[in-house]
């Protein structure tokens, strides 16, 4: 009889942890749904403090905890330039940061001082007219998990169907909602300077490449346009192909 109520035990108590397990997850946003949508942006022109990643986006993880440790009480917001299933992962590059100040408002010094102490950038992103945009909830840390595994592949999709180019993807984390952002216009104007530099630098083999000299001793590439996209490593309209 004993053994048969400890047998009975254990299944309760498995049972309660299960149904635990699934309120959690629950609440974390396994059942949200995922609305993709083209508009206005959800925010304005922001000013960001960051720091520039080259790696696994698995390993951004320390960048937002360096960030909301500086203030906690910041919004945070990553940056994420290349698609990391068609770019080897020590390739991908982000900025991650926290957002110092919005729309008209600037973010004061003695704020930029601190952040720039710990080593953080400052830039400052516009508010494009166009954006693709979509919401997920942020209530536990399982949410960014199941979000990253639901809303980018739904903003693919959306994407992919209206054959737009739209990039670089942000993601913003405020209060009780994750706000996914890619600019339809002025997309250039979301990239930081270490991306450009990045891309100037992968430039020169390519352009080394080009550079036969025809008859007259023009360069093949200057005959012809440039040989290069400037996109080529984008996440812009490469995310689409996962």
């Amino acid at each position: 009889m004993s053994d048969l109520l400890l047998l009975g035990l254990i299944g309760g108590l498995t049972l309660l942890l299960l149904l635990t397990l699934l309120a959690f997850a629950r609440y974390s946003g396994l059942l949200a749904g995922v609305a993709v949508s083209a508009g206005s942006p959800p925010f304005r022109n922001v000013t960001v403090a960051y720091k520039f990643h080259v790696g696994p986006y698995s390993e951004t993880g320390r960048l937002f905890t360096e960030s909301c440790s500086v203030c906690p009480r910041l919004r945070s917001i990553a940056v994420y330039y290349d698609n990391p299933h068609m770019v080897p992962p020590e390739k991908c590059r982000c900025a991650v940061g926290s957002i110092l100040s919005e729309g008209e408002e600037s973010p004061s010094s003695e704020l930029i001082q601190l952040y720039q102490k710990f080593g953080f950038k400052v830039f400052s992103f516009p508010a494009p007219s166009h954006v693709v945009t979509a919401t997920f909830p942020y209530t536990t840390a399982l949410s960014i998990w199941l979000a990253t595994r639901r809303v980018h592949p739904a903003l693919d999709a959306y994407i992919k169907e209206r054959k737009l180019c739209a990039h670089p993807r942000l993601e913003i984390y405020q209060q009780d909602q994750i706000y996914f952002m890619c600019p339809l216009a002025r997309q250039g104007d979301f990239y930081v300077p270490e991306v450009k530099e990045t891309e100037r630098k992968g430039r020169g083999p390519a352009e080394a490449s080009d550079a036969q000299l025809d008859g007259t001793g023009t360069r093949a590439g200057e005959r012809g346009g440039p040989a290069w996209s400037p996109h080529s490593r984008h996440v812009g309209c490469l995310w689409v192909s996962r």
